[in-house]
């Protein structure tokens, strides 16, 4: 089956789709460490490539009015809604154009999330906008969607979903592997060698550097570009503690956040707080960058993990990624998950084509261990495209690994 992912995080700067054949096959044996020892089925991707388009800048500048701690109407919401389906419909269709050859035969589209409702490390719900009806109309195709709540009906969390994904390519690695997405927010996979697996957001990721850079540049710049601010400047320690002090940090996994705690408004209030004269600029965006490397690494040193493949917009930054690499002190080797055969930028959106396939086929596509879940659940909702519905059996098995097969 030929599937489009479409995927935009919580930086919400562009929609990205990445095009994949997805075929299943019986009879696969894990050889490696975290093999299950009963053989099972395999699910192959052959990747056909990514396109990514910027939100408009009309869409992207009312997203920004309307989401948390701004307030908004209904009105509002529905609008977002339309735009944000025919933007992602947009992106869908040059998807199929320039990757398909106009032969996709599925849609799976995450939508952008706008709120996430999380208090005391509980998820009471979760809302991504992006109408699927504007896809199915515009590309023709069937379009699987709404992926999170049906995780937190059953107690979940609803995030990090790509986990399935991730322990799927992680599978048979020796030692205690490990999948990080720096996005926004920045989240982790663990695979313990004998252990049962976790999977938690551990705190910002780009959402505080980017927001102090918007600030600091009066909208100018939206990041930090190749990390040139972060490295300009020095760590301002007391406000590092201060930031430190957060109470998520603490939270047990599963756990998972949003810019609803880490936005702007949360990095003024810090600052407002903080005794002695202000960082400048330069040492502020170094200060956040080294806590987003800070954090992540105080959540892979308990879990004592060997290696770790990070994707997401993060791996961009190279101050980042030096400072991810002093915190963890040799004691974890950090690859791009290249080396798992998924491009760091198209990660995301090739997770969310492979979630798409499993609903199609019936599969559960949560990890319950790793989202909290009272179990395997079939996720997302199904909007048909122009031909009739017809949904193919469901295997006997769900895949218990992913190969990527080169295009």
């Amino acid at each position: 089956m030929r599937v489009v992912g479409l995927m935009s995080g919580t930086s919400y700067d562009a929609i990205d789709a990445a095009a994949a054949d997805l075929e299943l096959s019986g009879g696969h044996r894990d050889g490696g460490d975290h093999g299950d020892g009963d053989g099972g089925t395999t699910l192959h991707l052959t990747p056909l490539g990514m396109v990514s388009d910027p939100y408009p800048d009309e869409v992207r500048g009312a997203l920004a009015a309307a989401l948390p701690p701004a307030r908004t109407t209904l009105a509002e919401v529905c609008r977002l809604d339309m735009r944000i389906g025919q933007t992602f419909a947009t992106v869908a269709a040059r998807a199929d154009r320039e990757l398909c050859a106009g032969r996709a035969e599925l849609i799976a589209s995450h939508g952008q999330t706008v709120f996430h409702w999380a208090d005391a490390g509980r998820v009471h719900g979760t809302l991504q906008l992006g109408e699927p009806a504007w896809i199915a109309e515009t590309s023709g195709c069937p379009v699987v969607s709404g992926f999170r709540p049906r995780d937190v009906a059953a107690g979940g969390q609803g995030a990090p979903l790509v986990s399935l994904v991730d322990l799927m390519l992680l599978r048979g690695r020796p030692g205690v592997p490990a999948a990080l997405n720096i996005g926004g927010i920045a989240n982790l996979t663990v695979l313990p060698c004998g252990g049962e697996p976790m999977a938690f957001d551990t705190g910002p990721g780009n959402a505080l550097v980017d927001a102090a850079v918007r600030d600091l540049t009066g909208g100018r710049l939206a990041y930090d570009e190749d990390g040139a601010l972060a490295a300009a400047g020095r760590v301002h320690e007391p406000l590092l503690e201060r930031l430190l002090a957060e109470p998520y940090y603490r939270l047990p996994p599963p756990r998972t956040t949003g810019k609803e705690l880490f936005h702007a408004g949360y990095l003024r209030a810090v600052l407002a707080g903080c005794a002695g004269p202000a960082p400048s600029p330069q040492d502020l965006v170094a200060t956040l960058t080294r806590l987003t490397a800070r954090t992540v690494a105080a959540a892979l040193h308990p879990l004592r993990a060997t290696e770790v493949f990070a994707s997401g917009g993060g791996v961009r930054n190279p101050v980042l990624m030096g400072m991810l690499r002093e915190e963890l002190a040799g004691r974890t080797a950090v690859r791009g998950s290249e080396e798992l055969g998924l491009p760091a930028a198209a990660k995301e959106a090739y997770a969310f084509a492979v979630l798409g396939y499993l609903t199609l086929h019936g599969l559960p596509g949560n990890a319950p261990g790793c989202t909290g879940a009272g179990g395997p659940r079939v996720l997302g909702s199904i909007t048909p495209g122009r031909r009739p519905l017809r949904l193919p059996a469901p295997p006997a098995r769900a895949p218990h690994a992913l190969v990527v097969r080169g295009p």
